[in-house]
């Protein structure tokens, strides 16, 4: 992903108001950002820990997408449990994979019609994938598939649910 300003990542959310947007807080590493090792920048929001953003480079524009976790009243998945992220195929343990959800753009999201896909909770999926980091059982993601397929993977997931949501 290329480099954005604050001032780009604040106009390009596509499913909340400007107000919404300009209010948004921003990663406290925002201007350290590992820009060429990110497929898209995802983070939590720190004042708000129910809501998370996305921004992603779709054709020859920059789109973000205001998130929110799903609520986690009921049970709670075990320490052993295993599930996927549905973005970057990283097996997370715990509570490391979270449903989020996303409104949808234009009349549908004023309707209330929302997407949502089960993600690394902390949206480091391209981090994942690269080696940058790993999840507690390892990088997760020894299964000999190579990088670039893997980039192509993240991206063709990523492209689909960025469309979904703006549609």
């Amino acid at each position: 992903m290329r480099a954005i300003t604050e001032r780009e990542l604040r106009s390009c959310f596509v499913n909340c108001s400007r107000g919404d947007a300009k209010r948004l807080n921003l990663p406290k590493d925002f201007a350290q950002s590992p820009w060429e090792d990110l497929d898209f920048l995802g983070w939590r929001d720190p004042k708000a820990p129910d809501r998370a953003y996305l921004v992603a480079e779709t054709d020859d524009r920059i789109a973000g997408i205001a998130l929110r976790f799903a609520s986690t009243t009921g049970k709670a998945r075990g320490f052993n449990s295993t599930s996927l992220c549905s973005f970057c195929q990283t097996v997370h343990i715990g509570g490391g994979v979270a449903l989020l959800s996303a409104r949808r753009s234009g009349e549908a999201g004023k309707q209330g019609n929302t997407v949502g896909r089960y993600l690394c909770a902390d949206l480091a999926c391209s981090l994942y994938v690269r080696g940058r980091k790993q999840t507690p059982l390892g990088s997760g993601q020894d299964d000999g598939v190579p990088l670039e397929e893997k980039v192509v993977r993240i991206r063709a997931n990523l492209d689909a649910f960025v469309a979904s949501v703006v549609a």
